[in-house]
């Protein structure tokens, strides 16, 4: 058999190589657009990546809506294999997210202090789609609509997703469609504000895993829930720890205390029923 010539061309004659009339791989992802949005304001060499880590992380959480939008809608249908795949999906986005923070913690405080003041009160708890997977998550709170009345279209999407019933929120209607006891005030209330812990929904899911081979496909939904908040609090837990290793205990460039406030978020849970009946199992 004749050995292959690592010299030679690995263009071949069946590629497409005349693009001028057709559409292109920088076509299709409108390339131009995306990478021309990294507009340093300052001449760091360190602010690129900044930028750069915060439009990735973006992209990602567009994505995770995405998809949490459609689990959402498969869980309301009572159709839980696709909610599983997208679930599934989430959950492998938020490894990336935690991934980037890995790569902005080689920002060391000189490199970062060095443009920060032109960040003005730009900061990321502004970021409209991580509003938009909280609320869909249920981490409902209505203040967190004030930094974007100044944009229409944004501030009716997010009041909508605050309005709305959460993921969880469309897992215990199902429950409460499949024949299980979840009380009126839980299913039927206003879901603007988050779920409360409550004892009666924490029952209906221990039964639920005591009975795990007659109710699987709901016991696997509740093992996709409890995936999606351990990563998502992995990446609260990252973002937080790689704000102290550049700014330590300084406030946020958005007026927050920095540190602090993101450590509140820790203490909260999107879905407390599940993490409780652990210990009664």
């Amino acid at each position: 058999m004749a050995e292959a010539n690592p010299t030679a061309s690995r263009v071949g004659d069946e590629m497409h190589l005349d693009l001028a009339e057709r559409m292109s791989y920088a076509d299709y992802l409108h390339l131009d657009t995306l990478l021309s949005a990294q507009k340093p304001l300052t001449d760091q060499h360190d602010e690129v990546l900044f930028i750069v880590i915060h439009h990735v992380q973006e992209l990602w959480l567009r994505l995770a809506a995405h998809e949490l939008q459609a689990a959402m809608a498969s869980i309301r249908a009572d159709d839980l294999p696709p909610a599983f795949k997208g679930l599934a999906r989430v959950t492998r986005i938020q490894e990336q997210l935690i991934q980037a923070w890995d790569v902005l913690s080689t920002l060391t405080p000189a490199d970062y202090l060095a443009f920060r003041g032109a960040l003005g009160q730009s900061s990321g708890f502004q970021s409209h789609q991580y509003r938009l997977l909280e609320f869909l998550l249920g981490a409902k709170d209505g203040r967190m609509l004030l930094p974007h009345r100044h944009d229409e279209a944004v501030h009716g999407r997010l009041r909508a997703a605050l309005d709305a019933p959460s993921l969880y929120d469309e897992a215990l209607r199902l429950l409460r469609l499949r024949g299980f006891p979840i009380p009126d005030g839980v299913v039927e209330r206003d879901f603007s504000e988050p779920h409360q812990f409550d004892e009666r929904v924490r029952d209906v899911w221990l039964t639920i895993y005591r009975n795990s081979k007659q109710h699987f496909d709901l016991y696997e939904l509740a093992e996709e829930l409890v995936d999606v908040e351990d990563w998502f609090q992995q990446w609260r837990f990252r973002h937080m720890k790689t704000v102290e290793r550049i700014i330590g205990l300084k406030k946020g460039t958005g007026g927050s205390a920095g540190v602090g406030f993101l450590r509140t978020a820790l203490e909260r849970s999107f879905f407390p029923e599940l993490w409780d009946l652990r210990t009664l199992l």
